[in-house]
């Protein structure tokens, strides 16, 4: 049954009602209040963006799209140390930076009878940024795939803190510790930025499904805090002003951005990048080295997939090189970009060479 029209401009917030942002501006009060109360913690404030649409509104009338000042929201916002508390606030680190946090080892996988993936092993050292590297069709989201649960490895295993996560489910292996983002966005493009966000959050909430119909106090508590906590990463990642906005509304590089910050949501051990710098500009290339570095500054242990070499050399720790589902090298930065196998596998060898 649709609810009438004016029923859908209101959302429930502990117990009483408060005007939606476009309601809000037709009875006196002002859009950008009526976003800021629901934006501090409105429990219905997911439904009622999305039932809210330029058709429902009377003739003439448009829906105001307002920039939040993340400050104004919650003034604590403003202190890097807080907001860096705030995105993960249950993180705990249980061994020293530089144990392994994540193994493949020998890892096949075939399909059918071709191999993309042919005995490959490497560790992903805690608190490190690894760079996953190598030409088209070397094997790299094979690789990616084989940890995050999407493919089964064919043989070898991988193991996550001591424990495999071969044959766990995709869902399992999120409340692991182990997110990613894709090489094409994959976005809730109705929901808004914040939305997008409060979806991550939700890998770790423990309400049941008749706690959360029936609004039991634990699901209303997650409820605020995934809204506190989406508004955080929001502003960690540097897009926090556009909070309200509808995910397909956003310029690429935000959207990039917010497909970073709803891994982060899920509170992950291990961050694992595919292409994010795929269609930027050398300006946004730059900015996205920051963030990543910011990411690991912050305790994340980051795995990065990037064609960009001038990008994968300025901000990764150590990089492993695949070439037709073979590691050809692994080492530092300056090391692979000296050894032979890996100037071979991306520029080639000359004919006289081989004779």
């Amino acid at each position: 049954m649709r609810l009438p029209r004016w029923l859908r401009y209101f959302s429930p917030r502990r117990g009483r009602l408060v005007p939606g942002p476009e309601l809000g501006a037709r009875s006196g009060i002002k859009a950008g209040e009526a976003q800021l109360e629901q934006v501090r913690g409105v429990a219905g404030y997911h439904q009622s963006q999305a039932d809210i649409r330029e058709e429902d509104l009377p003739d003439g009338e448009v829906a105001e799209r307002v920039e939040i000042d993340i400050e104004e929201i919650v003034p604590a916002l403003a202190d890097p140390d807080v907001v860096a508390e705030m995105i993960a606030p249950e993180r705990a680190v249980r061994a020293e930076i530089g144990e392994a946090l994540l193994s493949l080892s020998n890892v096949t996988v075939k399909f059918g009878g071709l191999t993309a993936l042919d005995d490959v092993t490497f560790d992903i050292k805690r608190g490190e940024i690894l760079g996953l590297i190598g030409p088209n069709g070397a094997g790299k989201t094979t690789a990616f795939n084989a940890m995050t649960g999407v493919y089964r490895p064919t043989s070898g295993d991988v193991v996550l803190d001591g424990r495999s996560v071969v044959g766990a489910k995709r869902n399992e292996i999120t409340r692991r510790g182990i997110a990613r983002t894709f090489q094409n966005i994959r976005l809730f493009s109705d929901m808004t930025a914040l939305e997008n966000v409060a979806v991550g959050t939700d890998a770790r909430h423990k309400t049941s499904v008749p706690g959360a119909l029936f609004r039991s106090k634990r699901h209303r508590s997650e409820e605020r805090d995934a809204i506190d906590r989406g508004m955080a990463l929001l502003e960690f990642v540097g897009i926090g002003a556009r909070a309200t906005h509808q995910a397909r509304n956003l310029p690429y590089g935000d959207q990039r951005r917010l497909e970073i910050a709803r891994a982060l949501a899920t509170e992950p051990k291990l961050l694992c990048l595919d292409e994010p710098a795929a269609g930027f500009n050398p300006a946004e290339k730059a900015e996205l080295m920051g963030l990543i570095r910011k990411i690991r500054d912050d305790g994340y242990t980051v795995l990065l997939i990037e064609h960009d070499m001038r990008l994968v050399m300025g901000v990764c720790d150590r990089i492993v090189v695949l070439e037709f589902g073979r590691k050809i090298a692994e080492g530092t930065p300056a090391e692979v970009a000296a050894d032979p196998a890996v100037v071979a596998a991306y520029l080639g060898v000359p004919d006289d060479a081989t004779s």
